[in-house]
């Protein structure tokens, strides 16, 4: 089949056929072409491969250029996301660790202010003030959830301490060579990270001087376990380490960089290390690796080396944070394997690239000499077949990256919503502890008193019943039943401790709630002076109130203050309390007072917080004057507490008054 080359060629030769004689035959293009070909000079001739070398070359060079740079920039980019990521774990960890340990620095100063650790730097050989001041560190501890708490004298001789029960007690021993002691007896706040030279175990020492009467005594320490940090910072494919300011390791997730040195250290450091005995029996040698690149002030690329070949060694984008006070650096070491692999992978894709690119310029340069003759159009065809298949390879390489940072943010949300969850959980149980905390505490300070009452009632009904006197016993009986009904009550309202409780059309006789308040408390009430007075008129008031709800609050505050005349700390010769009653048209005013030593103005303000109480150890969880105002405000009344000039206290509780159909306001 003649193709239009052809065709074109035929009509030439035709219109040469039928030209006039003595004018110049066309001549044809092959002619021509053969005629240009034969006339190229032999230099020329060679000239044209050693430029064909010149363009091998050339591609080659820009090949290697091209991977090169791709490679460059696939490694900067890689780089720079895992940054982003990286400073914000080192965020999480620095703010986690400093949280910790701020959490526990104000422990010292308020176990320096107790009068139990003065009394004891007083008489150091008095054996009750030295047991005395041991169960109070040991309380203190269990509560702080703290490693250790212990007090030094200013001698640097511990004089007791929380484990003073174990083996290892820090009782006894000498610690004048610590930092946290000597800065702490210099009146200043001692801070120190070390390995305990009694114990063996590493442990946050915070300590503060002891003033007694304005003079320093002696130091208390509260000793932290860090160790939690490093198993719960991370695995060993992204260790986190804590260091202090010599730079040694003492906190690591990678167990054997634990107690390394980021730079040797210098012989007046290694001096220091020994005097103090900071790092005690660990021989402190520096961490094997080298700084690649630096990229800012806190963030760099380095090559840990194992030691085990050079196979072994690893590469990390190290961050770095500042604590501040204490002055420790946590680094966080992320590897670099994913974005080597990346960027080795977008070499080898641009190398590829090129190599197809070399290769189709080398075919097309090839069929370009070979169809240098053929119409114009298949060459610029060609070239628009080149250029679109190098747009769709960068088309291709741009939605290959688009694709790995859209792989990357899923993975991060996803990670990011899982711990949203985990933190959901944890704060959902805590408010389930929280709760069940609250209600037992309740319950057990509610119950205690009808206990109490009880075993006093169960008692005389024994002795009545020896006694052959059934009558009484069969009332103490009745009363012992009365009272197994209130506990019942008490116990079934356990949604009083829990939240607020519906109101509802509930009333209350003042004089019933009080007389079975005194019958309750009678065994407590012996060698008391009991005043009960009513306004005239007011004998049988109601109140807006349960009959149970009310006794609760009566029996709190006639309790209250039956320990505050007869106390062990202020004991009154002619203990007397006085109840009163009054109201108007719309309250009724209830006043319990006593001849107590009163209410300190320190403790006024928290006095009806849950859990303040005043009282010694194990007499009272403070929770009854917060249950009574709760009560109180539940039923659109208040609870509030004053001194009474010329000692004593005295609390007041308003309630609502009922008015009854037809009776006399007085």
């Amino acid at each position: 089949m003649a193709t239009p080359h052809d065709n074109t060629i035929r009509a030439r030769h035709a219109r040469g056929s039928h030209a006039p004689q003595g004018a110049a035959a066309p001549v044809s293009r092959e002619d021509a072409v053969g005629h240009r070909r034969d006339e190229v000079p032999i230099d020329l001739a060679r000239a044209v491969p050693m430029r064909r070398w010149s363009w091998i070359v050339v591609m080659l060079l820009a090949s290697v250029l091209f991977c090169w740079l791709t490679y460059a920039l696939s490694w900067q980019r890689g780089v720079a996301d895992l940054r982003v990521n990286a400073g914000a774990r080192v965020e999480r960890y620095a703010g986690s660790l400093r949280s910790t340990v701020d959490r526990y620095e104000f422990l010292p100063y308020l176990l320096s202010l107790h009068p139990y650790v003065h009394d004891l730097l007083l008489n150091p050989k008095d054996k009750a003030v030295v047991q005395r001041a041991n169960d109070y560190l040991f309380d203190v501890n269990q509560r702080a959830k703290a490693s250790a708490a212990y007090v030094i004298d200013a001698n640097g001789l511990a004089l007791a301490a929380s484990n003073w029960r174990e083996k290892a007690t820090f009782v006894g021993q000498e610690y004048r060579f610590r930092p946290y002691f000597i800065d702490a007896i210099k009146g200043a706040f001692g801070r120190f990270y070390g390995v305990g030279t009694t114990s063996g175990e590493p442990g946050y020492f915070v300590s503060q001087p002891i003033l007694v009467d304005g003079q320093i005594h002696g130091v208390v320490v509260v000793k932290l376990n860090l160790e939690w940090f490093q198993r719960a910072g991370a695995d060993a494919s992204e260790p986190v380490v804590v260091a202090d300011d010599h730079g040694v390791i003492f906190l690591s997730s990678e167990p054997r960089w634990q107690y390394r040195s980021l730079t040797p250290l210098a012989p007046a450091v290694k001096a220091a290390l020994d005097s103090t005995r900071q790092y005690y029996n660990q021989n402190v040698t520096p961490l094997a690796w080298s700084e690649d690149e630096r990229l800012d002030v806190d963030g760099e690329v380095v090559t840990v080396h194992d030691g085990r070949g050079a196979g072994k060694n690893r590469r990390f984008l190290a961050v770095q944070r500042k604590l501040g006070e204490p002055d420790w650096t946590l680094m966080y070491f992320a590897p670099l394997d994913q974005v080597i692999a990346n960027a080795r992978i977008a070499a080898v894709a641009a190398a590829c690239l090129a190599a197809f690119t070399c290769l189709l310029g080398v075919a097309w340069n090839q069929r370009r000499q070979r169809v240098r003759d053929m119409l114009k159009s298949r060459e610029l065809l060609q070239s628009a077949y080149a250029e679109l298949g190098e747009r769709v390879a960068e088309r291709t390489a741009d939605l290959q990256s688009a694709n790995e940072r859209l792989q990357t943010e899923v993975q991060e949300r996803s990670r990011t919503e899982h711990e949203l969850r985990e933190a959901q959980s944890e704060l959902v149980q805590a408010s389930k502890l929280v709760a069940l905390g609250q209600m037992a505490a309740g319950i057990t300070h509610e119950l205690n008193q009808p206990l109490s009452a009880l075993r006093s009632f169960s008692d005389n009904t024994r002795v009545l019943i020896e006694r052959r006197e059934y009558d009484a016993a069969q009332e103490n009986l009745e009363a012992i039943a009365s009272l197994t009904d209130r506990m019942g009550k008490i116990t079934g309202q356990l949604r009083l401790f829990a939240g607020r409780a519906r109101r509802g059309d509930m009333e209350a006789s003042v004089q019933r709630a009080l007389d079975n308040t005194l019958m309750l408390l009678r065994g407590r009430l012996a060698g008391i002076q009991v005043t009960t007075t009513f306004a005239r008129g007011l004998e049988d008031v109601q109140v807006a109130c349960e009959g149970l709800r009310l006794e609760q609050v009566l029996i709190n505050l006639v309790g209250n203050a039956i320990d505050a005349v007869v106390g062990a700390a202020n004991p009154q010769a002619s203990p007397s309390i006085w109840i009163d009653v009054d109201a108007d048209d719309l309250w009724v005013r209830i006043y319990v007072r006593d001849n107590g030593p009163g209410i300190s103005e320190a403790h006024m303000p928290r006095l009806f917080e849950p859990f303040f109480s005043t009282k010694e150890g194990g007499q009272g969880m403070g929770l009854g004057l917060a249950i009574s105002s709760s009560i109180a405000q539940e039923n659109g009344g208040q609870l509030v507490a004053g001194n009474v000039p010329g000692g004593g206290a005295e609390f007041l509780v308003t309630l609502r008054r009922v008015q009854r159909t037809g009776a006399t306001i007085a």
